[in-house]
């Protein structure tokens, strides 16, 4: 069966996807890419924000980290459409160390990105789903929203927070029909992976391979997610069919969180 066909089976095509503006930040890897190409399977116009070009939407180089590049897409986006239906952040960067190991440097990369982003982009598209009285947001959150790891210090910080961003910002807008989410992975096969087990083995001298089967074995599904069944997941959440879901924090982990 063709992913378009699987896609159709499961109902999606009847919840309103098609000529639906969307916008991907972080759209050209990874969990971003999956969700993209997804909607552009269900009809959607959709565009992406990153600083990697891709072709599977309608591509805008955006650092998210700056507010006027931000701002500068987002009315590129409405000058072209009109209008932005649905919205999924899924920019983020990660980094592995304790807080004694954290650079300043680093610290206010992964807070820039995976945070200030997501609020730069938020207060750009609010304004435009308010007016149009509609608009489906998901942002993305981690296993980290839900429990602590060692060696993670600022990035589960910064997940943390994306978790109450999406709580507040769902009740400031379902007055007006906007609904907020959070979408919260585990370990997903994404090129995010390799740096920071890379990092695992420099600091334990672990083979690279035993942290990949280590990484595998700590969900109970005893494998790691990949980025298409993450996407699904989020096309659920930004389609019509959980109309009544916003503010949810929704874990997709193996059951890593339910131990």
């Amino acid at each position: 069966m063709s992913e378009t066909a699987g896609f159709e089976t499961a109902g999606f095509q009847r919840t309103g996807f098609k000529d639906k503006v969307a916008l991907v930040v972080g759209g050209a890897s990874g969990m971003g890419n999956a969700t993209l190409r997804l909607l552009n399977e269900a009809g959607c116009r959709a565009h992406v924000f990153d600083i990697n070009e891709t072709t599977d939407g309608t591509f805008y180089r955006c650092d998210i980290r700056d507010y006027d590049q931000v701002r500068h897409g987002v009315q590129s986006v409405l000058d072209r459409e009109g209008r932005i239906d649905l919205l999924f952040v899924a920019a983020g960067v990660h980094l592995f160390a304790n807080i004694e190991d954290t650079s300043i440097e680093g610290f206010e990369r992964v807070l820039s990105v995976n945070l200030k982003g997501p609020f730069y982009v938020l207060k750009e598209v609010l304004p435009i789903m308010r007016r149009q009285k509609y608009g489906n947001v998901v942002l993305m959150g981690s296993d980290q929203v839900f429990v602590g790891k060692g060696s993670s210090a600022a990035y589960g910080m910064s997940k943390a927070a994306v978790g109450q961003l999406t709580k507040s910002t769902a009740i400031d807008y379902a007055p007006y029909n906007v609904r907020v989410n959070c979408i919260c992975p585990g370990t997903i096969d994404t090129p995010m992976i390799g740096p920071a087990v890379e990092r695992f083995h420099q600091m334990s001298g672990i083979p690279v391979e035993s942290i990949h089967d280590m990484l595998k074995t700590a969900q109970p599904i005893q494998r790691l997610g990949t980025p298409e069944e993450i996407g699904r997941i989020v096309l659920f959440l930004l389609s019509d069919d959980c109309a009544f879901m916003t503010g949810a924090l929704i874990s997709a982990d193996g059951g890593y969180t339910s131990q």
